[in-house]
């Protein structure tokens, strides 16, 4: 069996580029971003929770802690897909206008961003989700 030119150059082409990633291992890193961002806000909340004038803050407060709890649950079953995966996040960022991640997947490095606006919409999403569970 004889290599071709055409068989060389294809062969040189496909180890010249990396693999891309999978759309699911992007929604895998973006959802994690975002379940950190959700745990941040249920922190500040129950905080605020606490020091408020209401007349039931420790419902509220127990409320706000069950959802928290579910969704570290998450956080870990991601954790152990990212493992699975060979996906490392190595660097989160908050700027004025966005947020930005940088990880590796399979050996290889990536980054996104996600404008404040988003981010913000996708965490109430997200907490709708959790709420109605």
């Amino acid at each position: 069996m004889a290599v071709t030119n055409d068989k060389v150059m294809a062969l040189v082409r496909e180890a010249s580029h990396p693999p891309t990633q999978s759309g699911a291992e992007q929604e895998l890193v973006k959802r994690y971003v975002l379940l950190g961002i959700v745990m941040r806000i249920l922190d500040h909340d129950i905080r605020v929770v606490g020091k408020a004038g209401m007349k039931l803050p420790r419902l509220y407060e127990s409320m706000l802690r069950a959802v928290q709890d579910r969704v570290l649950l998450d956080l870990a079953a991601l954790r152990r897909q990212f493992r699975a995966a060979g996906i490392k996040i190595y660097e989160e960022s908050q700027q004025k206008e966005a947020m930005h991640a940088k990880y590796v997947c399979r050996g290889y490095h990536h980054q996104f961003s996600m404008v404040w606006g988003f981010v913000k919409a996708e965490s109430e999403r997200l907490l709708k989700t959790y709420m109605h569970e």
